[in-house]
């Protein structure tokens, strides 16, 4: 594998953007940080196909919000073909974590994720998959 070096030119606010990124998620360096981002950036758009998987998709929400959790219900109404149990726990008196196992095409996952973690009022939401195909 050849190893080929470039120079990139960024905008000075893309640039700061970039170095608050390295602090925050302790790469090393840029060129860490670029990889990363590059490496998965191309596994997502790889999800974005008719591959079969299997996954979560985690919420953290206020459960003092009821119309999250309907909200969350109503979505998951549309997505029964995919999903295989939704459980919710209870942290403490503010907060919900809700586990949906799921399974299906990944771009289809992807759509009811982005759905879900894009609800007003969501703290935390995130889809784990991992072809089943």
């Amino acid at each position: 594998m050849a190893l080929k070096r470039f120079g990139v030119s960024l905008e000075d606010d893309l640039l700061e953007s970039l170095d608050q990124y390295v602090v925050e998620n302790g790469f090393p360096n840029r060129s860490q940080a670029i990889r990363f981002l590059i490496e998965k950036n191309v596994a997502e758009k790889k999800w974005q196909c008719n591959h079969i998987v299997a996954g979560t998709i985690i919420l953290m929400y206020d459960q003092r919000k009821k119309d999250i959790t309907a909200k969350v219900a109503l979505i998951q109404q549309d997505y029964q073909d995919v999903i295989l149990s939704s459980s919710q726990y209870y942290i403490n008196k503010n907060f919900c974590l809700h586990i949906a196992t799921v399974m299906g095409e990944a771009h289809r996952l992807t759509e009811l994720s982005d759905r879900m973690t894009t609800i007003k009022g969501i703290k935390h939401g995130k889809l784990v998959m991992s072809r089943a195909d």
